[in-house]
């Protein structure tokens, strides 16, 4: 197999009918390492939005279990990008990611945004620093992947097509990022996880490294200082090296899913498996016991039924 044969299969298929075998082959073959990290970037730019980061702050789930809810999240999507829509493993994973939204107060408009991510930095990123830039098939692909995602989550007015998505997340990060203490505790705690991945004395060197990476609009909704010129540059630039060696590379033989990631460090019973079901928050309810004794349910004001 060639380099590149994937990808003539992939532009054999039809990108709204084929979406999933497309975004599969994306991800899981052509960019797995690259959309590992595009995605968790697509995360971490939510909290600049300060809905959304204020909630996380209050819920503590990134703040107090960051580790564990980066394992839950991931292997959530996961199991649907893996096992699609209609099999039992996808039904649960897209149930329990419902019932986590719905515990608490989350407006439609900060859903919407949160989808835009998924289909917008994954493009961005790979035309940036990946071993080739994501076709038109691939970002066609992308976007009905999470419109269908989206749907199953009840999502309404979604984009109709990438450009769509895009402008969405553009328009919506100029309307609402903005500074909030809340957002800043949870992306330090972010930033202190991914440096937690590498040997101790490596992370200032990795939490330096992560903020290079950051544009300016999210520096100062966290009021972070601008990287060093000379850093910004060093970090990016070993990321398009890293792209040119992978371009020589043999293409990947089988699939590399996230929950393959040595990131995902799980909790006891990991070795043995894991249970969809069991993933993820139950705010109020089964999940009293992880936050502790004397824990109350719900930590946000609820909007409705």
């Amino acid at each position: 197999m060639g380099r590149y044969d994937r990808l003539r299969h992939i532009l054999q298929l039809d990108p709204e009918e084929d979406f999933l075998e497309i975004y599969r082959l994306s991800a899981t073959y052509e960019f797995p390492w690259d959309f590992t990290r595009s995605l968790e970037l697509a995360l971490y730019r939510t909290y600049a939005v300060p809905s959304i980061g204020r909630l996380l702050a209050r819920t503590a789930e990134l703040t107090d279990r960051t580790q564990k809810r980066y394992d839950d999240t991931t292997l959530l999507l996961d199991a649907v990008v893996e096992h699609g829509f209609t099999t039992d493993e996808g039904r649960t994973a897209i149930r329990r990611i419902n019932q986590m939204h719905r515990s608490y107060d989350i407006s439609d408009d900060d859903m919407r945004y949160v989808l835009c991510t998924f289909v917008v930095m994954p493009k961005r990123w790979l035309d940036a620093y990946g071993w080739r830039p994501l076709s038109g098939h691939e970002q066609q692909a992308s976007a009905a992947y999470y419109r269908t995602l989206g749907r199953h989550m009840g999502i309404t007015r979604i984009p109709g097509d990438y450009g769509g998505f895009e402008s969405y997340l553009d328009e919506y990060e100029a309307a609402h990022f903005a500074w909030d203490p809340g957002s800043r505790r949870v992306s330090d705690s972010t930033l202190a996880l991914m440096a937690s991945w590498y040997p101790s004395p490596l992370a200032p060197v990795v939490r330096g490294a992560s903020k290079a990476l950051l544009d300016d609009s999210l520096l100062r909704a966290f009021r972070y200082g601008p990287p060093r010129p000379g850093v910004r540059a060093l970090v990016r630039g070993a990321l398009r090296a890293r792209a040119r060696a992978v371009r020589l590379m043999p293409p990947r033989r089988t699939p590399h899913y996230a929950r393959q990631n040595p990131e995902i460090k799980g909790y006891p019973g990991y070795p043995e498996g894991y249970s969809l079901a069991d993933l993820g928050t139950f705010p109020g309810g089964a999940g009293q016991a992880e936050r502790g004794a004397g824990a109350g349910g719900c930590p946000v004001p609820h909007g409705g039924a």
